[in-house]
Order: structure tokens, then C-alpha cells, then sequence
């Protein structure tokens, strides 16, 4: 079956050398802006997207989709409502950069517990202070997973070797490898010293790391978000670390993060955005956890093997 596949953002060229030599025919028509990509999109039947947002007005220009593939893991820029009501295939490859979100999470997890970050400022700036940033050792701690997927389980599968207990909660999966342990969120809030968040941008997971959320933990915590900003409430955060109930926290996403991931929007929330990029307990990263040499080239690879299983 040859199709006419658009690539409407820049990914890979070993994606497209893929489908073509499968009998595709592939276009690029990332370089056009919406309007222009929607006359564009008539005769297309599968959409490869990374970052850009893809709206059911959009998508409908194209009459005969079959299907759109992102190479990422996040969906939440594709009307999944539209492509659900007009039978079209929703494809992502987050096997693709689940080694690097994972190793991105055991890396800021250890410089948050040996103050790396802070002591290496320090140094440049001609400070040697050795008991202030006196670090904590995360052997014997517990780790708290929140959301059990590809992200989720490559965190659990990097943590292998540093002698800690992993619990994880996820809502739609109970089989958990032999070294970590299924409980419910209550339990995980209650014993575990580590949370990481590893949750898709949803209307139900939107803020749901909210002040409710850290008002139930029952000991402070070293705090991860490496996958969506949304679903994290920020001024909740940042209340809970000058309360003492997170000690810390690392975060790769933000909520004030533009649709299309290119950017910050200095427009929501100034105040908070202000005392986030002030706060000294916190490492910031640009939305980088999966943006991997490899994992580009994985994520290029995998969505391939997806689009080509799916339409042989």
C-alpha cells in the first residue's frame, strides 16, 4: 500500500529514507504555516509530527488521513478527539528516548542529593565550601514513580545498582517488574523519599501535583518532573519547598512552556515564573531529558517500524 505521508516538522531523514524505500512517498511541508499547510494536506493520507500543534480544523483538510505519527512521546499537540472520531491512527515512539529521559532522571536525582549544581557555581566563583554542601547518599532511600510507562520503567531500570527500594503507582498498570512494588498513590505519598513524575498532559493529570498533592506527603522529598509541565500546579511547588515539605526538585518541563515546545511564554504567571527562576533549590533544564544523539535516531527508527507494521 503506497501512501502520501507529509512530514510537517523537521525529524530524522532516516524516517523518510524508511518510507521510501518501503513505496511512500514522503513530502516535506514543514517550512509552510498553517494556512498554506492546509491546502497542502488534500491528497496527504499519514502526517509525521514532533512538536507542532495539529488542531481537527487543521486535520480535516486532509480527506483521506490514515494516520498521524509522532516522533516523541507526548500527544497532547494532536487532536486525538478528531482522529478518534474520524478513524484516523494516532502513532508516537517513546522507546525511542526512554534511555535518556531515565538517565536524565538519575543524573539530576544524585546532583539534587550532592548539591552539584550549586557547588559547582560556587567553586567558579571562587568558593570552596566543603560541609555546606555536604550531600546525601541515595543508597537506602525509597523511590516513588509516579506513571509506569516507557519513561517511568527506564527510570526504574537505570535506578538498578544504587541499592533502592522503588515503589509505583500507575492507574492502568499493576504487572510491575520483580523490583518494584504496585501501591496506591496514598502509600507512595506516605514512604517514599524520591517522587518522580512520568505522566502524559491530560485534562485529568493537568495540576496534579497540586497543593493537595504535597499536602499529603508525611516526609520532605527530593522532587522530578521529566514529563510534562502541566502536570505540575508550580506556585504548589514552590510553596512546598519554602514549607520544607520538598526539599528540592529538578524539572526538564515547565507549565509555562509554549503548545509547540520552542519556547517559554512570559505571559502566564509572571510572579511565579520570577520565583522559580529565583529559587535556589531548583534545577532547570530546557525541556532536554529526551533530546538524545541516540534517541533521535531511535525515535526515528521506531516510529518506521510502527508506520510500516501499520500500513505494509
Amino acid at each position: 500500500m503506497s501512501m502520501h505521508i507529509a512530514l510537517v516538522d523537521t525529524v530524522h531523514p532516516l524516517l523518510a529514507e524508511r518510507l521510501v524505500a518501503a513505496g511512500h512517498r514522503v513530502t516535506a511541508l514543514h517550512h509552510l504555516d498553517d494556512i498554506a499547510l492546509a491546502g497542502a494536506l488534500v491528497d496527504v493520507e499519514g502526517i509525521v509530527v514532533r512538536s507542532r500543534e495539529l488542531p481537527g480544523d487543521l486535520l480535516r483538510h486532509a480527506v483521506s488521513l490514515c494516520f498521524v505519527a509522532r516522533v516523541g512521546s507526548g500527544l497532547e499537540s494532536i487532536d486525538r478527539a478528531y482522529c478518534q472520531a474520524a478513524g484516523v491512527r494516532v502513532l508516537n515512539s517513546p522507546e525511542g528516548n526512554r534511555d535518556g529521559v531515565g538517565e536524565w532522571c538519575v543524573g539530576h536525582l544524585l546532583a539534587l542529593l550532592k548539591h552539584s549544581h550549586r557547588a559547582n557555581a560556587q567553586v567558579h566563583a571562587g568558593l570552596w565550601e566543603r560541609e555546606g554542601n555536604r550531600g546525601t547518599d541515595l543508597f537506602g532511600r525509597t523511590v516513588g514513580i509516579i506513571g509506569f510507562g516507557q519513561m517511568g520503567s527506564a527510570f526504574a531500570e537505570k535506578l538498578a545498582g544504587f541499592g533502592v527500594r522503588i515503589l509505583a503507582h500507575d492507574l492502568y498498570r499493576t504487572d510491575m517488574p520483580a523490583t518494584v512494588e504496585a501501591v496506591d498513590l496514598e502509600r507512595l505519598q506516605a514512604e517514599c523519599d524520591v517522587i518522580s513524575l512520568h505522566l502524559p498532559l491530560t485534562p485529568e493529570t493537568r495540576h496534579y501535583a497540586d497543593a493537595r498533592f504535597f499536602g499529603r506527603l508525611t516526609r520532605p522529598v527530593w522532587f522530578l518532573n521529566s514529563s510534562r509541565g502541566g502536570v505540575v500546579h508550580t506556585a504548589a511547588l514552590l510553596d512546598a519547598l519554602d514549607a520544607g515539605t520538598v526539599t528540592a526538585a529538578a524539572l526538564d518541563v515547565l507549565e509555562y512552556e509554549r503548545a509547540d515546545l520552542s519556547s517559554l511564554d512570559p505571559t502566564i504567571d509572571p510572579a511565579s515564573q520570577r520565583r522559580l527562576f529565583a529559587h535556589d533549590r531548583v534545577i532547570l533544564t530546557p525541556h532536554i531529558a529526551g533530546v538524545t544523539h541516540e534517541g533521535k535516531v531511535k525515535m526515528a527508527q521506531v516510529l518506521a517500524d510502527k508506520i510500516l507494521a501499520a500500513f505494509p
